[in-house]
């Protein structure tokens, strides 16, 4: 099939494919004789699967570690589970961060509806945002 057809097929675009294929997790398909690529049908099956990795949280590293496994025999399943687990534990951090900020946004923002603004001054700038302690 010609890039055109997997785009098509796979929802990704020609350009991400010529990229995936310029970053090596696509293998250099063969050409015919007047340039245009050529894809073996599992190639779409592989692009599926950089999606789906994709959308998980893995990085374009992560999944072509994961495809140089498959490529070396081996079931890379216990690998894309540590993936998965590192990720998790972001995700988790981040969720924490954000519950932070979120605390801190509602406290602005109850500040704010009492903050007479002639208290605010040049150096404060604004007293709704509060001034780190030193």
């Amino acid at each position: 099939m010609r890039i055109g057809d997997l785009a098509a097929t796979t929802g990704v675009s020609t350009q991400t494919l010529r990229f995936y294929e310029r970053e090596g997790l696509l293998s250099a398909p063969s050409r015919q004789s007047n340039g245009y690529r050529v894809y073996d049908d599992e190639v779409a099956s592989r692009v599926g699967f950089i999606r789906a990795a994709q959308s998980a949280g893995l990085t374009l590293a992560d999944i072509a570690g994961v495809l140089t496994l498959r490529e070396d025999g081996q079931a890379p399943c216990s690998h894309v589970h540590s993936l998965l687990d590192g990720k998790l534990n972001e995700v988790r951090v981040r969720q924490q961060e954000l519950a932070r900020l979120e605390t801190e946004l509602v406290d602005m923002l109850t500040t704010s509806s009492a903050v007479d603004p002639a208290t605010c001054s040049e150096r404060s700038i604004c007293n709704v945002i509060p001034r780190p302690l030193p």
